[in-house]
Order: C-alpha cells, then structure tokens, then sequence
C-alpha cells in the first residue's frame, strides 16, 4: 500500500481568479507552486485569460490531461470579472471531464496579505540586525518555542462608494486563515465598528496580536487606521495584489481532499448589502 502511494503520480491542478484588478493564475502540484502568473488588467480579464492558461501550461511543461483538476476563486469581487473565471473554469473542467472546487476569493487575499505583510516585517527588522552583525530575524509566524500568537486577518477589495467586499479570518501559522466572519459586501463605517467592538468585547487571552487589514486599503486607508484596538493589539495596513499560489493552495486543500463542485451549479459568490445596510446607503 505504501509502494502504491509512493508510485502513485503526483496530482496537478490548474489554478485561475479573476475577482479582482489582477487575473491570478497557477499550476500546482498537489500543494506545490510550478508556475504562476498574476496580471493587472483592470479587470478586462477576458482578453487575457486563454492566453495566460495556454503560457502557464507550456511553460509548467503540463499537458491538458495531465490535469486532475481546476481551483476557482468564486469571489465575491468584481460582478463581470468573477464569472470570466469560473465560466473558464466549468467549461475546460466539463471538456477535460475532471472535478472543479470553487474556493473564496478573500481567504486567498487573506492569507496571501498576511504573508505579504509578515515578511515585509521580516525583511525590516532583519536589516538593521544584519547591519549589526547579529544575523537576521525570525518571521513573526514562527512563534518561537511557546504557541504562535493569533492574528486577525480583514481582507479588502473596495466595492466603491464607502464599500468593500471583506471578511474576517484568523491565523497563528502556516494553515489557511480560520474564518471568523463570512465573506460580504459590507459599509466600511459599519464594519470597523463591528470589529471595534469585537475586539473590546474578547476575553484578553483571545484578544489577537495584531489586525492586518490587507488588499486594496488605499481608498479605505484613512478609515481603516481609525481601527480602536485594545492594548497589546497592534494595527497593520498592507497593499496587497492577490497571487494566484494562494488560490492555489485553498484549491489544492480542497481537490485533494475530495471536494468538489457541481460543474453546471457552480456559481460566483456575488454577495449583497444587507437591507439596512443598502437603506442607509440610499438614504446617503
């Protein structure tokens, strides 16, 4: 049995978002990154999609039926650019007859932000250090002997007019962020109250490290550093463009488990305010 596995071909999977101004896109095998291409096309993915999937197959050396699936970010994003992935993703997943897994867009974001922002911590810490002569320093995920330290993680892709597509996720390590809240179209005058209060009301020992808020923050910057967080919680603020690696390994998780969607039910999380929430905005 274990000469079996051991013989057993490694799975790959082909990797595609387009929920936001980035058309992310990869080839993985099993959890592994082979290649990658993330780009920004303003959200006019169509134009590019084939072109990138064909340059990402030649160059991963990866043959259509060499593929045992196709990972989707299903958003939510932008309304038009999300159904250009997954109607690429269904139609190549129904003519190569192999399973498709829709995941979430703002987990990908979430994670890769995170990343993003602990090792641009990394890198500066480790500089002056070097500089010293003392050598570099650990990443801020790596906790040491004792349990890593828990970070909140706020995904943003600015949904214009006050408003974001977001969530809430929470992360002390390397396995994807663990959702806290779901994935909306929320005010963000409303939202930070939210996790203002969610942070007051926590018990100290579940209160986070620190709250990253992570992806397109310029248009909310200025709101979002008005985050009230409690002593000992530090407010970080990253610029993040998602990567299709994290698509990449939501996907890879979730094929290689057996999961699956529907080819022809699959459809793009659009999401919507809630009605309060659009009443106010009509009453703005």
């Amino acid at each position: 049995m274990t000469e079996d596995l051991q013989n057993k071909p490694r799975q790959r999977f082909l990797v595609l978002d387009t929920s936001t101004a980035v058309m992310a896109a990869a080839v993985m095998e099993e959890r592994s990154l082979l290649e990658e291409r993330n780009e920004r096309a303003e959200r006019n993915h169509s134009v590019h999609v084939v072109p990138v999937m064909e340059q990402l197959l030649a160059a991963s050396s990866t043959e259509p039926g060499q593929l045992s699936g196709i990972a989707v970010g299903i958003g939510p994003g932008s309304y038009t650019g999300i159904r250009i992935a997954v109607t690429a993703a269904k139609t190549l997943a129904w003519a190569w007859d192999i399973p498709v897994a829709g995941v979430s867009s703002l987990q990908a974001l979430a994670w890769g932000g995170w990343h993003s922002g602990l090792a641009a911590k990394a890198q500066a810490a480790a500089e002056p250090a070097a500089a010293a002569g003392a050598g570099g320093t650990p990443s801020a995920d790596q906790g040491g002997t004792s349990a890593a330290p828990v970070h909140w993680i706020v995904p943003l892709v600015d949904a214009r007019r006050g408003q974001a597509y977001t969530a809430l996720f929470a992360s002390a390590g390397g396995d994807a962020p663990r959702r806290l809240a779901p994935d909306a179209i929320r005010r963000m005058d409303g939202w930070l109250e939210e996790l203002a209060a969610r942070l007051a009301e926590a018990a100290p020992e579940e209160r986070p490290a620190a709250v990253w808020i992570v992806g397109e923050t310029g248009p909310h910057a200025a709101a979002a550093a008005e985050l009230r967080c409690p002593a000992g919680t530090a407010l970080q603020l990253v610029p993040y463009e998602l990567e299709g690696r994290w698509i990449g390994r939501l996907g890879a998780e979730a094929l290689l488990a057996g999961q699956r969607d529907d080819v022809h039910a699959l459809v793009p999380n659009y999401t919507q305010l809630s009605e309060a929430e659009a009443n106010l905005l009509r009453k703005g």
